[in-house]
């Protein structure tokens, strides 16, 4: 198993370093595209026989949890509390069976958009780099499933971040993705530091990052029920950030600059599901408090979007919407079992959303890169595979029966509503989420409608439309495939949900909990996990005790009345609502006319159209306030620090001309006075010195005759004294 799980991260990071170092050499240019496809591809197999096991051993009713038997040694340092103790970091594998549903999810995905991306790349430049990139997301992704310890998670949070700023920005000449890409990353490192003082918390109180480590004291009662609290909205940061929840929000919608194929893998089905995916495996640090405040957003996230995506024209735009409502769908569960809901909609959302965005990138194709649905129409008969497949990923997402969307959706509006009649001050859970649900059906059916249905609205695009290739048709018929399928129980992944699957197999119970009957924790953890490699537990629950909760059958039938209440609700809803939307934007069946009905609404159509100002806001705000600190750390830089630097530099000047001055006035002249005055003096005695011997001849005869009469004279005053 640790070998398997080794090779399914390893080999597509050798086929992101193949392409990049030699993908100019001449024998591998023109193979690269089909390097990476075969890197994910062996990935993909060796994934499937990780979930065929976990699959038997769900059938069976045995455990399916593996740790890496000896998990390679990172670095060791002293006890920064105990001396004489050393603390070991170790990187090694955790495979248990939402391991194993993430795998096939990354790997499914990824394989089908790298094949799209043969046909919908091709001809573009840096054509091989694109694959490289991609090689480096899936990764960056499936070391992020696998590790068992959260400084590892934090360093493939940060590759997937940087993957998703590479694919994004990929066209490099055009302003707007070089914008996007950019707000992408800041917005994410906002998110970032909030997950960074979580991992800070965490290790300043067990000294370790090992999952199992943390659990196990967790369950110990180490750290207080307010400290987890505070340690777990922390971590659930990093998920607002990558999840794109509100009001970390804004860099999705905007991504979608990037090529199609990127919105797909990265901003559809697995990068932005990395959020919930974090939450869920962290699920034992999560308190009921902080669950509740992660229920609130997300259910506040999915109604947000659902409402602006009602108004929106760009087909990748709806859909980028889309995505924020349904990642609020997923953490917008509460009650016992949350995760197992979440974890069900985030693998079937996978597959429609991936599926969805291929087919809008087909019509783009189709259509010569047009995105605005007010230019097409009428495509249903230039494009009916395209047509097909949008169709049954708008009737998956819509919940409609026998499609995926329907099962997931129904355990998360079950669980709101059941946890609803439990604590009815929380009921507003359900029916936001029940209204989200009906949106959904409403704006989706809206983009079919717009975009496949009624005359073109361009008739030159449309003239020139024509159905995509084998390359890019066959990943959309596999995907609605899985959009239908992945929910069934005996031929998808929906058995895998059918009864409670722990992805810890018996995590330890939190410390905040212990002995205390909890509906958001009791149902998930009752015994700690096992020790060893290939050792494990189900998600039995304790015994003599049928009921996942603990209530027994005064629980089973209120979540009986739930599921049938719920269920009912939910779908005549959404049939409502894309019988609403064919009223509206299916040509045949109008009897009411958009721009009519959008002036009705009036200033609430235009804050949806507007993106509730959230942009503006934050730029009338959060960046003008920025530009004004910037603004006064410049005048303050000018005028106070290149002041005491200028002045400084003044006064130098200053006092280096005053001595220049002086050096001048005083010193040079005094010099240039002396000077003068030996020279004068030296002119006068050089007279002297004529050169003729006669001259010195006589002077020395006339200086010795003087001195001998001065000699006579003074001897003769010294000898009459």
């Amino acid at each position: 198993m640790t070998l398997r799980a080794f090779l399914i991260v390893v080999i597509p990071l050798l086929s992101f370093a193949t392409i990049i170092l030699f993908g100019r050499l001449s024998r591998l240019r023109g193979i690269c595209d089909r390097i990476a496809i075969a890197a994910i591809a062996i990935s993909f197999i060796l994934s499937y026989g990780i979930y065929r096991q976990a699959m038997s051993a769900y059938d069976m009713g045995e455990p399916f949890l593996h740790l890496t038997a000896a998990p390679f040694e990172w670095l060791t340092f002293d006890h920064p509390e105990a001396a004489g103790q050393q603390v070991s970091w170790k990187i090694g594998f955790w495979v248990d069976s939402m391991t194993a549903m993430m795998l096939m999810v990354v790997t499914i995905v990824s394989l089908l958009v790298h094949i799209f991306s043969l046909g919908y790349m091709k001809g573009e430049e840096n054509y091989n780099r694109f694959f490289a990139y991609l090689s480096l997301f899936s990764f960056s992704m499936l070391l992020l499933v696998l590790t068992d310890n959260l400084i590892i998670l934090y360093c493939c949070w940060e590759l997937v971040g940087i993957s998703s700023f590479l694919l994004i920005g990929f066209y490099v000449n055009r302003e707007s993705a070089a914008a996007a890409a950019k707000k992408a990353f800041v917005t994410n490192r906002v998110g970032d530091l909030g997950f960074a003082i979580g991992l800070f918390l965490i290790y300043s109180h067990f000294h370790t990052f090992s999952f199992r480590e943390v659990f196990e004291r967790i369950q110990a009662g180490e750290m207080s029920s307010l400290k987890l609290t505070i340690t777990s909205l922390f971590l659930f940061c990093g998920a607002v950030g990558k999840s794109a929840q509100f009001p970390l929000h804004i860099w999705l919608p905007d991504a979608m600059e990037g090529p199609t194929p990127v919105s797909a893998l990265i901003h559809a089905a697995t990068m932005v599901a990395a959020g919930v995916y974090m939450v869920a495996r962290l699920y034992p640090v999560f308190t009921p408090d902080s669950l509740l405040v992660v229920a609130y957003l997300g259910t506040f996230t999915a109604l947000m979007a659902a409402t602006i995506a009602v108004t929106q024209f760009d087909i990748k735009r709806v859909l980028a919407y889309s995505t924020l409502s349904q990642l609020g769908y997923m953490d917008g569960r509460p009650g016992g079992g949350a995760f197992t809901a979440s974890m069900f909609h985030l693998t079937t959302h996978a597959f429609f959303k991936a599926l969805l965005f291929l087919c809008s990138g087909s019509v783009i194709l189709a259509l010569h890169h047009e995105q605005d649905m007010r230019r097409m129409g009428g495509l249903w008969k230039k494009t009916p595979i395209t047509f097909l497949a949008m169709l049954t990923g708008c009737l998956a997402i819509s919940g409609i029966p026998f499609f995926s969307g329907f099962y997931s959706k129904d355990m998360i509006l079950a669980g709101a509503l059941e946890f609803g009649m439990r604590h009815p001050q929380h009921m507003l859970l359900f029916l936001a989420l029940l209204v989200t649900a009906g949106l959904t059906a409403f704006y989706m059916f809206r983009l079919l409608f717009m975009t496949f249905t009624g005359t073109p609205r361009d008739p030159h695009a449309y003239a020139h439309a024509h159905e995509s290739p084998r390359n890019v048709t066959i990943p959309l018929l596999l995907l609605a495939f899985l959009s239908i399928s992945a929910g069934w129980e005996h031929l998808g992944l929906g058995g895998f949900f059918k009864e409670r699957v722990i992805p810890w197999g018996k995590p330890p119970v939190s410390a905040h909990h212990a002995g205390t009957p909890n509906p958001l924790f009791d149902a998930a953890y009752a015994q700690e996990p096992p020790a060893t490699e290939g050792s494990g537990a189900s998600a039995t629950l304790s015994e003599g005790n049928t009921s996942p909760t603990g209530h027994g059958e005064e629980h089973d039938d209120l979540a009986h009345t739930a599921h049938v209440l719920a269920t009912t609700l939910s779908v005549i809803g959404s049939i409502i609502a894309i019988c609403l939307s064919a009223l509206f934007y299916w040509e045949r069946f109008r009897v009411v006319d958009p721009a009519r009905a959008a002036a009705m609404f009036g200033r609430f159509y235009d804050l949806s159209y507007n993106k509730y100002y959230v942009d503006e806001f934050y730029d009338r705000t959060l960046f003008r306030g920025l530009e004004v600190v910037r603004n006064f750390l410049a005048r303050f830089d000018l005028r106070i620090i290149d002041g005491i630097v200028n002045g400084t530099a003044s006064g130098t000047v200053k006092t280096s001309r005053g001595s220049g001055r002086f050096d001048l006035s005083v010193v040079d002249r005094l010099v240039n006075w002396l000077a003068e005055v030996i020279q004068g003096y030296g002119q006068r005695i050089r007279r002297i010195e004529s050169g003729v011997i006669q001259n010195y001849v006589l002077k020395a005869g006339g200086a010795f005759g003087v001195m001998v009469v001065l000699w006579f004279v003074m001897k003769s005053l010294w000898g009459g004294a």
